[in-house]
C-alpha cells in the first residue's frame, strides 16, 4: 500500500517521533547493560589471585590465582609435602611501632598432576622471629589453633594466595603468658603448611 504524499497530519508526525525516541532509548539501555556485563566478567574467577585478610589468625579463604577449586575432588590425590611450595612476603619493608604488618602467603602445586590439600587456618602457620632465628616471637596458631577446613584442589602450577595481619605483639603456645608489643628492630617472617616451610623474609619495625 502506498503511503500518502505531502505533509503528514500532526498526530501521525508526533507518533512517529515518539516511536523513534523510544527505539533510541531502548538501544541505549541495551548498550549500557552490555557494558556492565562485560565489566563484571573482567573480575570473574580465573583472574589475578584474590586474597582475604584476617587479623591475628592464620590466613583463611583466599582464592587461587589460577582459579583453584575450593572443594575436594574425589578423583584427585592429596597433595604431599613434596608436591607443594610455600612462599611468604611482607607488605612493606619497614613498619612503625603500633602499625600492623601484613604478610602474604602463596602455596603452589609444583607437581606434575592435580592434587588437593586442606589449607584452612588451622593448617597454616605464620611465625615471626628474630632476624638471626634464635628467638621465636609470634605464631599465628598460638592463640587461634582451630580453624575452618579449606580444602583446595590445585592443578599443576596453580596457586592459592592468602594474607594475614599481625598485631605486632608476642605470643606463646596455648596463648600462655602476657602478650606485649615487640620492640623496634629487624625481624623475619616464615610460613609453613604441614612440613613445607618457606624461606625467611626480613622486615623492620622502626
Amino acid at each position: 500500500m502506498l503511503e500518502p504524499t505531502g505533509p503528514l497530519p500532526p498526530e501521525i508526525y508526533w507518533r512517529r517521533r515518539v516511536f523513534a525516541i523510544g527505539v533510541l532509548v531502548l538501544a541505549l539501555a541495551l548498550v549500557i547493560w552490555l557494558v556492565v556485563m562485560v565489566a563484571r566478567g573482567g573480575t570473574s574467577p580465573g583472574g589475578a589471585a584474590a586474597t582475604s585478610t584476617t587479623t591475628e589468625a592464620a590466613p583463611a579463604g583466599g582464592s587461587g590465582s589460577s582459579a583453584a577449586s575450593s572443594t575436594a575432588d574425589s578423583d584427585v590425590a592429596p597433595c604431599s609435602d613434596q608436591s607443594l611450595a610455600v612462599k611468604v612476603s611482607v607488605g612493606q619493608p619497614t613498619y612503625r611501632r603500633g602499625e600492623q604488618p601484613v604478610f602474604g602467603i602463596v602455596i603452589t602445586n609444583i607437581s606434575a598432576v592435580p592434587c588437593s590439600r586442606d589449607m584452612g587456618s588451622g593448617m597454616q602457620q605464620i611465625s615471626v622471629q628474630t632476624l638471626d632465628g634464635t628467638r621465636r616471637l609470634w605464631n599465628s596458631v598460638d592463640c587461634y589453633p582451630d580453624g575452618q577446613p579449606d580444602i583446595r584442589t590445585l592443578e599443576r602450577g596453580q596457586q592459592a594466595a592468602f594474607t594475614v595481619t599481625w598485631s605486632g605483639s608476642t605470643s606463646q603456645p596455648n596463648c600462655a603468658g602476657e602478650r606485649v608489643p615487640v620492640p623496634s628492630g629487624a625481624y623475619a617472617v616464615l610460613a609453613q603448611l604441614g612440613g613445607v616451610k618457606s624461606t625467611a623474609e626480613p622486615f623492620n619495625i622502626a
